[in-house]
């Protein structure tokens, strides 16, 4: 098999492509438009609109490939897209030069994850061919996955693990690259260094909190879950060896009557950054990471260099605040990424890293799936079966 490096390249200019052998088409290159989730302004649930007029996606970059779309499933950060929040930046990475400046950013199709299979190929795209299964993340400035074909980097596509559904395999990569990226870029752990570590993980009955129960186990740490009462028989399923339910009583006292910690992960923010960092070892580079981060925010308030300029501040400020305490301070986001879905692909068929979903939509039911999502205490994903109408 060829190495992802096959995957981008130049851009052949002048080449073009054979014509289609008649009767022959492994693409559907002749559709205009499909059916898709979009809004055309920001707001609550009614700003959803299905349509079946959608422009179809079309290859821009030699490494680029179209997929259709078996399966998606929904994160918060598509209940904040629907709202408005981080619209300054997501459409200064859309357009960065203002050359559209006449348009707007709308329609937005919205959806991060895609299971589905390979439809077509860029010219440059080798280690990816039509008919192969595949899942991705995509970012969250692009057109997103509720939508029956999407257009992804090669670069952002892995092959799907072979011992899920489609169903199954799209609940998996936004949670699972954002607790990578949080727990092995940014965090500095893995397979090599975690074995016998102490990790507290604040919010763990989520989705980013379910994979990172399971990748930290799966690497042998020792995993302290923090969740309401009823899903700690999950967490304990997935392998955590303390359970910890915040309704029991003051969490910060509960947590202070263990040892301390190596590293912490946060998937709640607000005030438990207050005080999570003191159950960390001091001068033994443990570290505290946080998905929750003011970033987007700021840039909406503030603009763009301001908003840049005032995010600077503070994570300069809190990182050298708590380095003189003697522990380290981080923020972390989603990155996509087809190499890191190779690997989370490998924990997946060797059975140390399964799905948890907690409901299956229909196509015609997203936004049904969307109040699902947005009425809290999931226990795990919440996914559409895109090819079911």
């Amino acid at each position: 098999m060829l190495g992802r490096g096959a995957a981008s390249g130049r851009a052949v200019w002048g080449f073009r492509r054979p014509p289609p052998v008649r009767g022959l088409r492994c693409s559907p290159r002749s559709r205009v438009s499909m059916p898709s989730w979009v809004i055309d302004r920001y707001g609550s649930n009614e700003v959803l609109r299905f349509t079946r007029d959608m422009m179809f996606p079309i290859i821009h970059f030699p490494n680029e490939v179209i997929i259709k779309v078996h399966a998606a499933s929904l994160n918060p950060i598509d209940l904040s897209m629907r709202s408005g929040y981080g619209a300054t930046a997501l459409n200064m990475k859309r357009d960065p030069l203002k050359l559209k400046s006449g348009d707007t950013e709308f329609p937005i199709t919205l959806g991060r994850d895609v299971s589905g299979v390979v439809m077509e190929c860029g010219l440059s795209v080798s280690y990816f061919k039509p008919g192969d299964e595949v899942w991705a993340a995509l970012p969250p400035w692009k057109q997103g996955t509720l939508s029956e074909f999407v257009v992804a980097s090669g670069n952002e596509v892995s092959f799907k693990p072979k011992c899920l559904s489609h169903i199954e395999a799209a609940s998996l990569p936004y949670v699972g690259l954002t607790a990578w990226s949080a727990v092995n870029q940014v965090g500095g752990l893995n397979q090599r260094n975690c074995s016998g570590k102490r990790v507290l993980i604040l919010g763990a009955s989520g989705g980013v909190g379910t994979f990172a129960v399971q990748l930290l186990k799966a690497w042998g740490a020792h995993v302290t879950a923090v969740c309401s009462h009823d899903a700690s028989t999950l967490m304990k399923n997935l392998g955590a060896d303390d359970v910890i339910d915040y309704k029991s009583g003051n969490l910060e006292e509960q947590l202070k009557t263990l040892p301390l910690f190596d590293f912490i992960l946060d998937n709640v923010g607000g005030s438990t950054e207050k005080w999570a960092l003191d159950l960390l070892k001091k001068w033994s580079g443990a570290t505290y990471v946080t998905l929750v981060t003011p970033f987007l925010i700021n840039m909406d308030k503030l603009g763009v260099a301001d908003g840049m300029l005032q995010t600077g501040v503070t994570v300069g400020s809190k990182t050298v605040k708590h380095l003189f305490k003697g522990v380290h301070y981080r923020w972390a986001f989603f990155m996509p990424s087809g190499p890191n879905l190779d690997e989370i692909r490998e924990l997946v068929d060797s059975g140390k890293i399964q799905p948890v979903i907690d409901e299956v939509f229909s196509f015609s039911e997203v936004p049904k799936a969307f109040l699902k999502l947005e009425g809290g205490h999931a226990r795990g994903k919440t996914v559409i079966n895109v090819i079911s109408k």
